[in-house]
């Protein structure tokens, strides 16, 4: 008598996750990978057959070289025996990160008294039919246009220049929150109240979770709008300083250092942009959950 035995599952390669992961990331890449070179290229090639000016268009190795320059001790002219730090005395790094500290400063004061104030608005009709005009008021202005009464009252400062950053920070976070806190679902809030939640515990366990994807959002525009408003936050005695840097440059026409400036302005911002998104899909998985 002979056992008979199922017979054995096929053998089956475990599922490669990691490199499946891994290729779509590269695939994702590409792309913008592709647009870089490509515009590159060309911006070499304009140089290189001298369609534009130097002055006006400098090439890749030219912005390279200012680059590199801004960052190491050099002497002050060919042939000096002075040596310098940087660019106007700093390294361009050290010009950043003075940025970044008054931006932080800026959009962390910004996101303090925006959030509560954009609770308080979205929840009672009354006060925020009364400020939201002003608020929208204050959206609408151009930072150019109260740089200058800014200086009168605080300075040519650091205070003025933060000032500036929290004013063009605060309206996009406010108006995120208010439209949050208006998106709630009524009968979250009315659930909570039949289970006996006071209104403090209304807003911290309900409106705030539920509005904090839109506060998110809301720090992210801001934070593109501190990063618009540098140049003319730096404006004025805004050494050190990445906008400042950019600003003086301009005016002594050292057009590879204009655009060096720009391009660590633009990537970091998109660092920053990327960061928060990857904060905001840590923070609030449940963004899009009803």
């Amino acid at each position: 008598m002979t056992v008979q035995t199922a017979p054995a599952p096929p053998a089956t390669t475990a599922p490669q996750s990691g490199v499946a992961s891994g290729r779509s990331r590269v695939r994702g890449w590409l792309p913008h990978l592709l647009t870089v070179a490509v515009l590159l290229g060309s911006w070499w090639l304009v140089t290189r057959l001298e369609l534009v000016k130097p002055l006006f268009l400098p090439s890749p190795g030219a912005v390279w070289d200012a680059f590199v320059r801004a960052n190491t001790d050099h002497p002050l002219s060919p042939g000096s025996d002075r040596i310098v730090r940087g660019e106007q005395n700093y390294y361009l790094w050290e010009h950043l990160v003075a940025s970044l500290q008054r931006i932080g400063i800026g959009v962390g004061a910004a996101v303090v008294f925006a959030v509560p104030l954009g609770l308080v608005m979205g929840t009672s009709r009354v006060i925020g039919n009364v400020l939201e005009p002003y608020l929208n008021f204050l959206r609408s202005l151009p930072p150019l246009a109260y740089i200058g009464l800014l200086i009168v009252w605080f300075g040519i400062g650091d205070q003025s220049k933060i000032w500036l950053l929290f004013l063009a920070a605060f309206p996009p976070i406010a108006v995120a929150t208010i439209s949050g806190v208006r998106g709630v679902r009524t009968d979250h809030v009315l659930a909570a109240r039949a289970l006996g939640a006071s209104q403090r515990q209304i807003m911290t366990g309900v409106l705030l979770p539920s509005t904090l994807p839109e506060i998110l959002t809301g720090v992210r525009v801001a934070v593109g709008f501190a990063w618009t408003t540098v140049v003319a936050a730096e404006i004025s005695n805004g050494i050190p300083g990445v906008g400042g840097l950019a600003y003086l440059s301009g005016q002594q026409l050292k057009s590879p250092l204009v655009i060096a400036c720009i391009a660590v302005i633009g990537l970091t911002a998109i660092v920053f942009d990327l960061g928060l998104t990857w904060l905001e899909r840590r923070l609030v998985p449940w963004r899009g959950q009803s």
